[in-house]
């Protein structure tokens, strides 16, 4: 499919915007526990470092993408398994987390349930990472919150644009009341196979990159999903939330958000991305005062399950050159 083809005229679904993972057990090596907060409950995927005798790595926070789950992140931490001690969330209403009690879907609300988390846990100041809307909701933490960010790696985040892709149009008009529902209607007869097919042809720039076993994981993946009587309603308030944060100026404008963020930050764009436009990578380098960019040539929206050795050796790149700046500036002047 080309850049410029629309999927809804191609059959592809619109949402969600993030391939289906299993999200019911943990993967080898992965452990999977319920935390409660104030006004929401979250599922956190984590995967504790082997036991060494060396220092303890560093903790890192992974957020997902609208539609996708912790899941997202595996063959990421798998890679990252002994320089960071990792753990992702199922965002509310996603994976396995329950909507929030609230139903605020914002990337606002996001915002404070993530920054909820690592105040309680304690986990702070983390090396924190999002994809696509967990990049926006990561954005705004790190802008607001500095003592809880060490590094911010950002994939493909979903920062406004003026002129969006073609093909990102469909998911934005599921913003518009009752759209949601009445795309869930003239969609009743899709097979989860078309539904999940469809998604990797969106949001992959080589689909063929998904094995067998993968795609055959996601469909059963997706069959769960729709089977959760929220499921069309938290994608609705969570798509409305992505437009709003848009169109918010001032001082609450995602840009101006980037723009006061302190933490050294990775951004990782596909030139084959059909959902957030490679040319934003120009934009986000220059927004971000303390940034490098890794470009991905052929890779879609989802460059951690698309191309994770590549992010892995990219961030192990920031992680260096963060720890030998901290060093620089801890020697004492003598």
């Amino acid at each position: 499919m080309s850049e410029t083809e629309s999927p809804v005229a191609l059959g592809a679904p619109a949402v969600p915007v993030v391939p289906p993972t299993p999200v019911a057990q943990p993967g080898a090596g992965e452990r999977l526990r319920t935390v409660t907060l104030p006004g929401a409950t979250l599922t956190v995927r984590s995967r504790p470092p082997a036991a060494s005798d060396g220092p303890a790595p560093p903790p890192a926070l992974f957020v997902h993408g609208l539609g996708g789950s912790s899941r997202n992140w595996s063959p990421l931490m798998a890679l990252l398994a002994d320089d960071v001690d990792g753990e992702a969330l199922d965002l509310p209403g996603f994976g396995d987390s329950p909507p929030p009690d609230d139903g605020d879907h914002s990337v606002t609300a996001c915002a404070r349930v993530v920054i909820r988390y690592l105040d309680e846990s304690a986990r702070g100041p983390v090396h924190l990472f999002g994809n696509s809307l967990g990049g926006a909701i990561v954005t705004r933490v790190a802008a607001v919150r500095p003592d809880l960010v060490r590094t911010l790696t950002l994939v493909s985040p979903a920062l406004p644009e003026l002129r969006p892709q073609r093909t990102a149009l469909p998911t934005g008009l599921l913003a518009v009341p009752g759209a949601v529902s009445l795309f869930a209607r003239l969609t009743k007869d899709w097979t989860a196979e078309d539904r999940t097919r469809g998604l990797l042809a969106l949001c992959y720039g080589d689909p063929g990159l998904v094995s067998p076993e993968g795609f055959a994981m996601a469909v059963e993946e997706f069959e769960r999903r729709l089977e959760l009587p929220y499921f069309w309603d938290v994608m609705a308030r969570s798509t409305r939330g992505v437009v709003d944060a848009y169109t918010l100026g001032g001082q609450h404008s995602l840009w101006r958000q980037a723009e006061r963020v302190l933490a050294p930050t990775l951004l990782v764009y596909g030139t084959s991305d059909r959902l957030v436009s490679y040319r934003m990578a120009r934009r986000a380098s220059g927004a971000f005062r303390d940034s490098r960019l890794l470009t991905l040539l052929g890779t879609g929206h989802v460059a951690m399950m698309e191309d994770p050795d590549a992010v892995a050796r990219a961030f192990r790149e920031l992680l260096a050159d963060t720890v030998t700046t901290s060093e620089r500036s801890a020697t004492p002047r003598g």
